[in-house]
């Protein structure tokens, strides 16, 4: 199938603040953007839950990653709206909208885990033969380290999580 090239992508640290390895490098590649930009690309570090990783807290109000939901989406902003979907509305604003042509193309969210899982990427979609494509190249570009893919796909379930903005949603968990 003849599909547009990946041009915008999104590296996301920070969803839960008290996991630091993203927030680390989303810092470090805002400061020194040049080794993750490509020619033809937009390659954009963004924190995406500062007040948590400020705290050092998985989240204020509610989990970031739970909330990208159509009803968390479409929410009215009022003044007692809990910070992470406020948060949502407006990451999905600037790499969205989720579900339209004009959202990024992929968004990596990098987390971290006490669980002894290594370096391991999250699918969602066992049917997006991009991200398909890249986890094998990823795969073997780490060979002969070990790189688990979680597949973490439902039949009848429509992800809520902070990368499922992107056409192309990768996590990444680190331990």
């Amino acid at each position: 199938v003849d599909k547009p090239p990946v041009r915008r992508v999104a590296i996301f640290g920070g969803t839960h603040g008290n996991e630091l390895s993203g927030v680390f490098l989303v810092k470090h590649w805002e400061e020194n953007g040049a080794e993750i930009q490509r020619r033809g690309m937009e390659v954009k570090p963004f924190l995406t839950n500062p007040r948590a990783v400020k705290k050092c807290t998985r989240y204020i109000d509610c989990d970031l990653n739970r909330v990208f939901d159509p009803d968390s989406l479409g929410r009215t902003v009022m003044e007692d709206i809990p910070y992470e979907v406020r948060r949502a509305q407006e990451i999905n604003h600037i790499f969205g909208p989720k579900g339209s042509d004009d959202a990024y193309d992929l968004i990596f969210d990098l987390h971290n885990t006490t669980s002894n899982m290594g370096g391991t990427l999250i699918l969602e979609n066992s049917r997006d033969d991009f991200t398909i494509q890249m986890f094998h190249y990823i795969k073997n570009a780490l060979a002969p380290e070990c790189c688990p893919v979680l597949l973490i796909e439902h039949p009848n379930l429509k992800y809520a999580t902070t990368r499922s903005v992107a056409k192309h949603p990768v996590g990444k968990y680190e331990n």
